[in-house]
């Protein structure tokens, strides 16, 4: 009887972890996830800094795709700035962002990311288009933007985020470490209108609670736009994510009262929970946010913290006054989802 009862209780607890989707949710080292549904497909997609290379040395981008935000299928490299794909940039390939639009009743994949560009010794931040979410993707052939704001002095123009208004229709690109910066987008998504140009860094914080870094990300829910950022270093266990509010695109942001909603846990050995992306389900109000974490073998300094990431998922939710509340990171990840693809008319 001990024997079958034990026997139960593995076959249950290998049942319920089956149900989950573990957190990482990649395999390897990738960082910066940005992720994205794709009504063209029905399939969830991330995509991300290819990590483990020493100096952030990665050249290349790959994608992942699932249908239930569990499994996770690699769907191989989409974008390669070490060939002539992108003959712009020769790597430091950071921290995309993409977006789905339909043109001409077609849909269009819009790749936004960060590369070097040793023309001008300096980061700078690409676009490329597809006509799947998986590529092949074609670049613009040079920098859509690769310089600093007028009246910001230092910092990169990296972490690129790309976000569309329902409100208005228009498109926008954020960006920036060391300042946060907006701009409308060009109707073909390829070219920025410079009179938009905003500087939206958020004032005022420490590195315990909301001190700007890198990593902007927006969107919009029920009347409020939310900017999310990251705090402190990518490599210290304490960087962290915080979030303001506006009632516009391009700001200002109102730092939120309690504005850290994603930290580390020691308890659990996870570290360094930050650079994330959002998810709405479609049609519902139910949301996941996708961040990266440091591998706890490689805490260290001397390991590389900065470059051993790992991609994780869990659930984000509200309060009633539409503030979020803070962000549980887990081992166990999240369950299943399913969600019923629509059927457009081209």
């Amino acid at each position: 009887m001990k024997h079958f009862l034990l026997l139960s209780l593995l076959l249950s607890g290998s049942i319920v972890a089956a149900t989950k989707s573990g957190n990482p949710i990649l395999p390897e080292f990738h960082a910066d996830p940005e992720v994205l549904y794709s009504n063209q497909t029905g399939r969830f997609y991330i995509y991300s800094t290819t990590d483990g290379a020493p100096g952030w040395g990665g050249y290349y981008f790959t994608a992942f795709s699932s249908n239930d935000l569990c499994q996770w299928r690699h769907e191989g490299i989409i974008l390669d700035l070490g060939t002539d794909q992108v003959p712009w940039a020769t790597g430091n390939a950071w921290a995309p962002a993409a977006i789905e639009k339909k043109v001409d009743g077609q849909w269009k994949y819009y790749f936004y990311y960060s590369g070097h560009e040793p023309k001008a010794n300096r980061k700078a931040i690409g676009v490329a288009v597809a006509d799947s979410p998986t590529g092949p993707f074609r670049d613009l052939g040079h920098p859509l933007l690769n310089q600093r704001p007028q009246g910001v002095r230092g910092g990169q123009q990296i972490d690129v985020d790309v976000f569309h208004d329902p409100v208005s229709g228009n498109d926008y690109l954020y960006w920036g470490n060391g300042y946060m910066a907006g701009a409308r987008l060009g109707d073909d998504m390829m070219s920025i209108d410079t009179t938009t140009v905003t500087v939206l860094t958020p004032e005022g914080g420490t590195l315990e609670d909301y001190a700007y870094r890198e990593a902007p990300y927006v969107f919009y829910r029920q009347g409020t736009y939310y900017f999310l950022w990251s705090v402190d270093d990518t490599g210290s266990p304490n960087y962290h994510v915080a979030y303001g509010t506006s009632s516009s695109p391009l700001g200002p942001i109102r730092v939120a009262d309690q504005p850290v909603i994603l930290r580390q846990d020691p308890t659990q050995g996870i570290y360094g929970t930050a650079h994330n992306s959002v998810l709405q389900l479609p049609d519902r109000d139910e949301w996941y946010i996708v961040y990266h974490r440091i591998n706890p073998a490689y805490l260290q300094h001397d390991k590389g913290p900065g470059f051993h990431r790992q991609v994780c998922i869990d659930r984000m939710e509200f309060n009633a006054d539409g503030t979020i509340r803070p962000v549980i990171p887990t081992q166990t990840g999240v369950k299943p989802v399913k969600v019923k693809a629509k059927k457009h008319k081209h």
